[in-house]
This record gives C-alpha cells, structure tokens and sequence, in this order.
C-alpha cells in the first residue's frame, strides 16, 4: 500500500534562479512536478519526505539551462491484489460502481456485488439489498478487496469486489444517523 522509497530525477532549472536560494528553488521545483504523479513502476507519488543528495550541474549546450541529478526520499502508494481498502464511490450504474481510494479509482461489477442487492435506477441510482437495510450510492463509504490491477506507464486501474466476508458499506451519506 504506502511505501518509503529513493528515487532519482534529473532537474533542469534556467539560469535566472542560480543564486543563493539555488538548492530551495530546485526542491521546490522537484516537488511541484513530482507530488501528485504516478509511476506505473512505483505507484502514486504522494509526498516527498526528504532530499538526500544533489549532484553537480551539468549545463545544456545553446539553452544555458543546467542538469541536476536529485536524489530524493518519497512515500508512494502502490495497490495490490487482494489488498483491502476503504473507498468513497464516486459513480454508480447498472454495469456496477466506481469508488475512489485516494488517487486509485477502483471499479466494483455487479457480479462482484452479494447477490441480495438489487440496482434501483432513478435520480440517485444505487445497490440496495431487498429489505432496503443497505445502500451502495454516490458518496457512500465501502470496504473492498482487490482482485486486479492493471498497470499503465502514468496509471493505475483496479477491479475490486465486497462480496466477501466484512466487506461492504462501512457509512451511508443517505442514512439518518
């Protein structure tokens, strides 16, 4: 799930913010382009916890821009098969539900949904079980489990399930409690 690991990148930075402040403009910089990506190998990038090392500059002929090697520590987020996350659902439809677990967007099919809920359409379509006790709608609040991912060069995609044991609706943005 969330992992502690070093990464290097190589910066470029123009010449107008060589200076003093030259090694705070570079982790800004990293930062700004780095938090909040996704590396199909290592996962979503979520926040950077530490620089551990600078190399020396190397400038770009003609542009007068230089090259840094920057070493960095991260915490990235990386989903795995039979993982189990909580998860807020963004979507619901009759094919089934989206559900987002921070930057992972996971997609529930209704033949990964217990059979005793039923797809009720109208103007808030949702699961609900036949005595009307459970509902899976937008905004609602699910535990589920893994059972695939797929990974792009900047993407992660999951296939997850809640018919299983403990796994379901853990809140419901519906209900009067």
């Amino acid at each position: 799930m969330f992992f502690h690991i070093v990464l290097e990148r190589n910066m470029q930075l123009h010449p107008r913010h060589f200076g003093r402040d030259l090694r705070d403009k570079l982790v800004a910089k990293l930062m700004k382009d780095v938090e909040g990506t996704c590396s199909g190998r290592h996962g979503f990038i979520v926040a950077i916890t530490g620089i551990e090392n600078v190399g020396k500059g190397l400038i770009r002929d003609g542009t007068g821009f230089v090259t840094f090697p920057v070493k960095y520590q991260c915490v990235v987020f990386r989903p795995f098969k039979g993982e189990i996350l909580e998860a807020v659902v963004t979507m619901v439809n009759k094919m089934g539900f989206f559900a987002e677990a921070g930057p992972v967007q996971i997609f529930v099919s209704n033949h990964l949904i217990p059979d005793d809920m039923e797809f009720q359409s109208g103007d808030m379509p949702n699961y609900t079980t036949s005595d009307g006790s459970v509902k899976i709608q937008k905004e609602s609040e699910v535990r589920l489990k893994i059972i695939g991912t797929r990974v792009d060069a900047t993407e992660i995609f999951c296939i997850g399930t809640i018919k299983d044991d403990f796994l379901g609706v853990i809140s419901d943005p519906g209900s009067t409690s």
